[in-house]
């Protein structure tokens, strides 16, 4: 087989119509628009959302709650009972949690939550740590570093 005898596989592609090309073509005259109306006109057609004057669904439903103009901090939860694989002293930060397969990318904030416990003292590296969880990882002597917000390049 040769580059030059390379064909789409039958019924796959289809001609586009060709419209306002006179009355022989059978799409002349109006172009398929039918007559008159705001489809037929240049430029015609309702925006997006438009259902023809009565309210649109997006002003129908009520609005609830509040977003903060930066949104919402989505975090990677993990549970200290998670955290029972890693080595003693090992360093358990967002690249030693993707590679647990923990958590499913280093791009993720993470909070650590005190569900469970640890066996061992761990030197924690995430973006939040919750009181009982802290509380959890430094009486068995391990240590807890805050991952500060990456600021973004400008």
């Amino acid at each position: 087989m040769k580059l030059d005898e390379l064909r789409p596989a039958p019924g796959s592609t289809k001609r586009r119509k060709k419209i306002g090309r006179g009355p022989g073509s059978g799409h002349g005259k109006t172009s398929t628009k039918g007559h008159k109306g705001q489809r037929a006109r240049s430029g015609g057609g309702a925006s997006r959302g438009f259902e023809g004057g009565q309210m649109p669904l997006y002003r129908r439903v009520p609005k609830r709650g509040f977003m903060p103009h930066g949104g919402k901090t989505v975090y990677a939860i993990v549970n200290l009972e998670a955290l029972g694989g890693f080595a003693a002293n090992a360093v358990v930060d967002p690249a030693s949690l993707v590679a647990a397969g923990l958590i499913k990318n280093t791009r993720s904030r993470v909070k650590i939550l005190g569900d469970g416990d640890v066996a061992h003292a761990l030197t924690v590296r995430a973006h939040a740590v919750s009181e009982s969880a802290r509380a959890k990882i430094e009486a068995k002597g391990g240590r807890i570093e805050a991952i500060g917000e990456r600021v973004p390049a400008s």
